[in-house]
Parts: structure tokens; sequence; C-alpha cells
């Protein structure tokens, strides 16, 4: 949840705010945000391999979400504050800020991702955790996108600029507080074999050499441009296309709330459905939802909120059944190496999440440019065609293309369980004998 009070804003509203809030241009925001996230990606690993070799008594990963949860409310701040500067003081603001928080992002969520992965050897267990996990980080991302437009207003009393400044201080105060409950209530109870000593490039090499987590690299890619697009192009979809900027209040959290019920069903549903036929199901649906899309009438807003709130239902498991995939992964790579790198296993992942969120930021960025789209104006006919397709079949593209990428997954309910009593045997035999 307090991971989301960071993610949903920047997914929903980091866009918007650059170009109709701080006065960046549509083509410079969005190559702005593809750049960070680009550099921010290549953080990832670098991260994931410190967290790995971390030595506290709390552990390798819990320490984390202490040591940064300031630095990152405070970047969080920076980020949402507008400095009256020149069109180009303003692209540095926004480029330094930006790297910021998402650098001290990483240093926080690069070890919390890690956790699932070593709170439990059992995969059910896993998609237990990481479904729970996502229900509070789909509420997270429905109270930050009901709320935050009333906080800007009402926090900033008229001013929009103040508003989101002190808006992000209140939403960095409660992630703060919320990371300290998850320090103090969880446990780290699986390591890496004791006389493991690797390299960094050696882990590196582990993961190209991971078929399993190859597919999941590539399928987070895709799906996070599947995601990404119709969550930010929402707000311009309201506000251009719709002409009720009113209803961004709650069309998001709609789909956030059905998400957050889609991914509370995943455990109950991975006892029927092996998880690669159970993800291909669900991103072909989206697809078929996200093409229904187009041929709504602008008038008819049941149908719209209809329609986003079953494409939630369907989205929902989805990340459970990924993150706890990755976790079967860093498995399956001690299992065939005798090596473990849990923390580099999930930041490699998110590596490729947030590329897919620099494309379609990026793409976002061009499309708009290229079909003439001017901030808080009325738009073109072809501006506003753009901005449909953008919330419709650009983003069903892509969910058919995960499709295709799991057809090449081969890690399954039976392997797993094979791996499982392997690694519990091999630890066994490395027990001292006790006399």
């Amino acid at each position: 949840m307090g991971f989301n009070f960071y993610w949903a804003n920047i997914a929903t509203f980091l866009m918007i705010f650059y170009t109709d809030v701080f006065g960046i241009s549509a083509a410079a925001a969005g190559s702005m945000l593809f750049a960070i996230k680009i550099i921010n990606a290549f953080t990832d690993p670098m991260i994931g391999a410190a967290a790995d070799r971390t030595h506290t008594r709390f552990g390798k990963f819990r320490p984390y979400l202490i040591w940064m949860a300031l630095p990152l409310a405070g970047a969080g701040v920076l980020t949402y504050t507008t400095p009256d500067l020149n069109e180009n003081g303003k692209l540095m603001w926004a480029y330094g800020t930006y790297l910021f928080m998402m650098v001290c992002y990483t240093c926080v969520n690069i070890p919390y991702n890690a956790l699932s992965g070593v709170m439990s050897s059992d995969p059910q267990e896993r998609t237990t955790i990481n479904g729970l996990r996502f229900i509070f980080a789909f509420g997270g991302s429905m109270v930050v996108t009901a709320a935050t437009p009333f906080l800007v207003k009402g926090l900033g009393g008229g001013n929009e600029r103040l508003g989101w400044q002190l808006t992000m201080v209140f939403w960095g105060l409660a992630a703060s507080g919320l990371f300290a409950v998850t320090f103090f209530n969880t446990r780290e109870r699986i390591a890496p074999p004791p006389a493991q000593k690797t390299q960094v490039w050696q882990d590196v090499k582990d993961l190209t050499q991971n078929g399993p987590w190859m597919v999941l690299f590539f399928l987070a890619l895709i799906i996070m441009i599947t995601i990404t697009l119709r969550t930010a192009t929402a707000a311009y979809y309201f506000k251009y296309y719709v002409q009720r900027p009113d209803l961004m209040a709650a069309f998001v959290p709609a789909y956030m709330a059905a998400a957050a019920v889609g991914a509370s069903l995943t455990p109950l549903l991975t006892r029927f459905i092996d998880k690669k036929l159970l993800l291909m199901i669900l991103m072909s649906a989206t697809g078929v939802l996200s093409i229904a899309f187009f041929f709504i009438p602008k008038d008819q807003i049941t149908l719209m909120f209809a329609l986003q709130i079953v494409t939630g239902l369907v989205l929902g498991p989805k990340s459970p059944l990924a993150f706890s995939m990755y976790a079967d992964t860093a498995d399956y790579n001690e299992w065939r190496t005798g090596r473990r790198a849990t923390a580099m296993t999930f930041a490699a992942a998110t590596f490729s999440q947030k590329l897919g969120t620099a494309l379609a930021v990026a793409v976002m960025g061009w499309v708009f440019t290229a079909l003439g789209y001017v901030a808080n104006a009325t738009q073109t006919a072809k501006s506003q065609t753009g901005i449909v397709l953008l919330i419709s079949f650009i983003p069903a593209v892509f969910a058919f293309l995960a499709v295709a990428v799991m057809m090449f997954y081969k890690l399954d309910n039976k392997q797993l369980v094979q791996i499982q009593a392997d690694l519990a045997a091999r630890k066994t035999a490395n027990q001292p004998n006790v006399t």
C-alpha cells in the first residue's frame, strides 16, 4: 500500500502534472520520463546485488524499509515542487528530482520485492502472500487516485502547485509509516547456501541462462506497457475526449477496487489452473476488453465504468501471479546452479517493468506531439482519436503479445514440486551431524 502511494501517483498523474501544471511540453515530458526510467532501470540490478550482499541482524532485505523511507518521502516532495524557472530550467529540475525519487524508490522497493521470495519456500503460499500483498497494493492505488485530486485542491487552497507539493508530503509520511509496519512484522526464512560467494557478474549470467526468468522478463515489459498506456491515458481521456475530468476521481479507483478483488482470488484460481495457463487467459481477456473500449460512445459513462471494472477483475491476479513466479525462478536458479540471488532476480524483473513503463510514456508523448496535442486547450478530432487509441487498440496489441511470450514459459507445477523436494534434500544433506 505504501509503495502505491508513490507508484499510482507516478502512473496516473505525473505526466499530466508535468504538461498541465509545471508547463513542460508533452514531447519533452515523455522523453524525460523515458530517459529517467531507462537510467533508473539500470540501477535496479546494482541495488539488488547490494541487497543480496547485505548482512544485518534484521536480515538482508528488511532494513532498507527503514533506511530509505524518509529520503524517498523527501524526493517525492521535490519531484512535485515547481520552482519558477525558464523552460530549460524546468526540464533540468524535472530530470534531477524525478531521477532522485526513482533511485530512492528502488532502494526500498527492490529489497521489499525480494521478501516474498524468502518468507516461504512453498509456491502456493507465495501466491497467497503476493495475493494479499496486491490486495493492499491495489487498495493503496484506489485511495491515492481517489484522494489526490481532492488533496491537491484542499491543501493548495486553489494553488495547484502548492497543492501538489503538500499532497506529496502527506503521501510520503503515510508511506513511511507503512514501511515501518512491514519491517516490524516480517521475517526472512530462506538464505543462500552457506558457502555461496559469487560475483555480481555471475548473478547476472545466471539470470540470462535462466529460461523461465527470461520469459518473465519480457512478459513484465510488455504487460507494463499495456497497463501504463491505459492508466496514464485515462486522465487525458476524461479531460479532453469525454470532457468530464471530474470522473477521474472515480474511474481509476473503480479499476483498483476491482483489481484488489481479482488479486484476492489468485490463490483460489491457482489451485485449479496452472500459473502459465491462467496468465495467458487473463491477458487474452485484457486484449479483448481493451478493444471493446474503442467502441464506447463518449456519453456512455456507465458502460465505461463497467468495462473498466471488468478489466480490473481480469488484471488483478496478474501481479501476484508474476511475483510468485519470480520467486519460483529464484528456486529454479538455485536448483540448477547451486547459487541463489533473490534480490537480483526481482531487481532485474523490475528493470523490465520500468523499461515497459518508460516505453509507454514515451509512446504517449510522441503520439500526442504527432497528433498536435496542446495542453489545456480544445483538442482536434485527430488528437482525440489518438487518445482513444492509446486507451484501447494500442494496449490490446501488447496484451496479445504477452500471451504469445507466455507460451515459452516451461516451469509448471509438477517441476516446482520436484525442485522444492530436491532443494530440501540438499539442505538436509549439507547440515552437520549432531551427536
